[in-house]
């Protein structure tokens, strides 16, 4: 038996750009937010928003407490981020 490879979100890379134009910053002030050296390099983050390569799990995990959002919210593309980031997350931490 083959391996069928996994289901990508599709809506992830443009998710995580918006996050990061939302909040105001350069990919290098967003990598050094995010505080992820120990699992992605900066040049990174251009893959990420690109689509050309999708974050550890670690990784989107900053992501959605830096936006104040769900990480369901970041890879579910049928949902949509909040007009405002960051947002008031809706679960506790």
């Amino acid at each position: 038996m083959g391996r069928k490879p996994r289901q990508k979100p599709g809506r992830l890379a443009e998710k995580l750009l918006q996050v990061r134009v939302a909040l105001g910053g350069s990919q290098g002030e967003l990598f050094k937010r995010l505080d992820v050296e120990k699992f992605s390099e900066l040049k990174r983050i251009s893959d990420y928003e690109t689509g050309k390569s999708e974050p550890p799990l670690p990784v989107l995990l900053r992501y959605a407490r830096l936006a104040g959002v769900c990480v369901e919210t970041l890879i579910d593309d049928d949902l949509k981020l909040p007009a405002k980031l960051p947002a008031k997350p809706k679960h506790k931490p």
